[in-house]
């Protein structure tokens, strides 16, 4: 289990109070764009939903579907804005470190990021990710879950000039992202729990994720 002094929630505020710090006209355009994505997460499927079916190719080209993952056992499904952003990446570098214990429940993950096969392997190759990164080109799984936003210009603006297009990323001009999220999900296909959050910079807590898959209640 994580040490309770180190937890995600814990690297993911800090990293955020740094990000604050260093930039606070970005953290701040960030909030106005949650603030105008704050129910974004109404449309998401719920805990006894069943978890919408995918085929997606993954880092190597090779199709992935949601029934061939869950023959193993339950799945954590986690969806990412990309390879370039820093939550999602402290996210999945923490799902490596705690692969053992999932494993020991019968569980295993998938990422899910909009973005071409070059960076969802250049995400697996320079953070060591154990799972498979699934490529959901033109959102269209994140559509289907309801999860699929705009950024906004005044957020794809900056991005521009920080270096970070998007649209190159992708393959398209849309500058459409996910909202991030974390379903876990059971052997049978039916959804457990859920996190899902317009907020990027919070992510489902592991203590969480491990109730769900042992059965007990969860908040």
């Amino acid at each position: 289990m994580p040490r309770k002094e180190d937890t995600l929630a814990d690297r993911l505020r800090a990293l955020a109070d740094q990000r604050k710090r260093e930039n606070p006209e970005l953290d701040a355009a960030y909030q106005r764009m949650i603030d105008r994505l704050d129910d974004a997460a109404a449309l998401a499927p719920v805990a006894g939903d069943p978890m919408p079916d995918f085929l997606l190719p993954d880092e190597e080209g090779r199709l992935v579907s949601l029934g061939e993952q869950l023959r193993h056992g339950p799945l954590v499904v986690s969806m990412n804005r990309g390879h370039w952003c820093s939550y999602c990446r402290m996210e999945l570098c923490s799902f490596v470190d705690i692969a053992p214990e999932l494993a020991g429940l019968g569980a295993n993950v998938i990422s899910v990021i909009p973005e071409k096969r070059l960076y969802a392997q250049r995400l697996k190759s320079d953070y060591g990710i154990t799972f498979p990164i699934l490529s959901d080109i033109d959102n269209a799984y994140a559509l289907s879950l309801g999860l699929m936003v705009w950024v906004g210009e005044e957020i794809r603006d900056r991005f521009l000039k920080s270096g970070v297009d998007i649209s190159t990323f992708q393959g398209n001009d849309g500058w459409f992202l996910p909202v991030p999220a974390t379903f876990v999900v059971a052997g049978n296909g039916l959804i457990v729990d859920r996190f899902v959050d317009p907020d990027f910079r919070r992510r489902m807590p592991e203590e969480r994720i491990f109730k769900a898959l042992s059965g007990k209640q969860v908040g």
